[in-house]
Order: structure tokens, then sequence, then C-alpha cells
């Protein structure tokens, strides 16, 4: 009985970590503001694409928003360099959108 017990909790840690993961991967759609017009980045459809989450979260999806240090901290580059860098360097070997208005819409 002691053993089914034991047996039953870790298989409902198992299951309850298995579904925080699946529940916990952001938002379907980020807007980010920015002067040359709103870009809506489909969180949901880039998560599809990528093998690892690191990919793009290069300190893992718990270090919180991107500007939470990118133009905050002085060892970061500004937010509109480092997101320029890492989703058109990303578009350009993946064939997406490079034109600004492709994803600035005003």
């Amino acid at each position: 009985m002691k053993k089914m017990l034991i047996l039953l909790v870790v298989a409902g840690f198992v299951a309850g970590t298995a579904l925080f993961a699946v529940a916990n991967n952001g938002p379907a759609e980020i807007k980010l503001k920015a002067s040359m017009g709103t870009v809506t980045f489909n969180h949901a459809a880039h998560q599809g694409k990528v093998s690892d989450c690191t990919e793009c979260h290069h300190k893992g999806v718990e270090a919180g928003k991107c500007t939470s240090c990118h133009g905050v901290k002085a060892d970061a580059p500004k937010a509109k360099k480092a997101f320029h860098k890492k989703c058109k360097g990303c578009h350009k070997k993946q064939n997406g959108p490079t034109k600004c208005k492709q994803c600035h819409v005003k």
C-alpha cells in the first residue's frame, strides 16, 4: 500500500510538471511598439519552427522580458539592435521577411 501511494505521488508530480511545461510556453502573440510601427510577433508559430527556446531566449525563458536588460544595462545592446540582429538574422537564413514594412505596421 505504501509503495502504491509513493508511485501515485511520483506519477502526479511527473504529470503536473509536464502540464506546467506545456501550459507555460508564453503568450501566443506579442506586440512590440516601435517608431517604424508595431511589430506583431506570432510567438506560437515561431515556437513550432525552433527546436529549443534558447535559440531566441539566450538566457532562458525565466530571464523575463528582453527590455528588462536590453536598453537598460550598459553591457547589453539596445533592444532594437538585439531584435534586429536575432530576428532578421534568422529570417535571412529561413527566408522570412527582412524588409522593414513586412514586420513594422503603422
